[in-house]
């Protein structure tokens, strides 16, 4: 019977664990492992892109991706810019959409 209450004990143990482990991922809007390789890797392409567009200066211009939305931020000297940095991150691929807030200075 002792062997009975230990393992009972140990299966709660492990649910309760589990369920609050789970909650918190649900409840905080954190991405799963897999969702967070695929936005470093879209991260990485909008960059690459950025970076080889020769009418962008990309040290002035920052890309973070959650959940498949692109999100620019920075500074740069004309509108054009800031239209073309998110003409080039919509265009690539694994892009669902693109929040622009790159400032005109």
């Amino acid at each position: 019977m002792i062997n009975h209450n230990k393992y009972f004990r140990n299966a709660i143990s492990i649910a309760a664990v589990t369920v609050m482990v789970s909650g918190c991922t649900v409840f905080s809007g954190r991405e799963t492992t897999g969702e967070y390789v695929d936005d470093a890797t879209v991260t990485t392409r909008v960059n690459a892109q950025i970076i080889n567009d020769s009418s962008l200066r990309a040290s002035q211009i920052s890309v973070e991706t959650m959940q498949d939305v692109v999100q620019l931020s920075g500074f740069v000297d004309s509108a054009k810019a800031k239209e073309r940095a998110g003409e080039i991150a919509r265009n690539t691929e694994g892009v669902r959409s693109v929040r622009n807030n790159i400032i005109v200075r």
